[in-house]
């Protein structure tokens, strides 16, 4: 593992990328503060790892993260490492969408990832020394049919880890965003059942993601796709757009 510090601060922590984050890490010998407004699914997550520490947190409310982050430096000391996976992914054709929604999806998984950012970077800048790990999706960088909400969301956050990454530059932290395609986790099951897309290729191991992570952060990789197809997406999105939505209409048969 590439982590060489002591204490990791995790989002989204209740399942998903963000449980298997938790106990890999509290397995490798960390301290690990696992945050989500799940109480049962993080309890879940800490079951037999007493180097888990587990609290209720939702990501959107500010000032209750900065109140996190003071008491677990408190507690167990600076922050060497962030894994900010707190996310939902509802997708519905978008002139179907309720706009409640649409705000919530912004908040929850753009706005929260930048409260944890805030909170904890300038903290690691100042003492030249963290990994900040922002969990977004190949749909960060690739938009799909009946994604729009998620999608804003996504590109929001990549744009935003990707400044963050730039501007931070040789001040001794190391930035990843994590752009795989279909994870095998439960946040899939969020998806509409017409939504195909999410069934329409294989599943990526959430293992796999955690490795790429590790040996993206040791190569100073800011992207992290875990499989050469999230990669092949990326880079015809960028070259043949027109391409990259003849298939996705395929996909949907629409």
């Amino acid at each position: 593992m590439a982590f060489r510090g002591r204490v990791a601060f995790v989002t989204g922590a209740a399942s998903g990328m963000g449980r298997r984050a938790v106990q890999r890490l509290a397995q490798a010998g960390a301290a690990v503060a696992a945050f989500d407004v799940n109480e049962a699914g993080l309890e879940e997550t800490a079951r037999g790892l007493a180097g888990v520490r587990t609290g209720v947190l939702d990501v959107t409310d500010r000032k209750a993260v900065e109140a996190a982050v003071l008491r677990v430096e408190a507690e167990l000391g600076p922050i060497d490492r962030v894994m900010s996976a707190a996310g939902v992914m509802p997708t519905c054709p978008l002139l179907e969408e309720d706009v409640d929604r649409i705000h919530r999806v912004m908040a929850i998984n753009y706005s929260g990832s930048v409260n944890v950012a805030m909170a904890i970077v300038p903290r690691m800048v100042e003492r030249r020394s963290g990994d900040f790990v922002q969990f977004a999706s190949a749909a960060g960088l690739i938009p799909n049919l009946h994604y729009a909400a998620y999608n804003a969301s996504k590109f929001a956050i990549a744009a935003f880890t990707e400044v963050l990454w730039q501007e931070t530059r040789g001040k001794g932290l190391r930035v990843a965003c994590v752009c795989p395609g279909p994870v095998d986790t439960p946040l899939l099951d969020q998806a509409n059942p017409r939504t195909r897309i999410v069934r329409a290729g294989t599943r990526i191991p959430p293992e796999r993601v955690l490795d790429d992570i590790e040996r993206c952060l040791e190569r100073g990789r800011f992207y992290v796709f875990a499989n050469w197809q999230s990669a092949l997406g990326w880079r015809i999105r960028r070259f043949a757009p027109g391409l990259m939505w003849w298939i996705n209409h395929r996909i949907e048969g629409e």
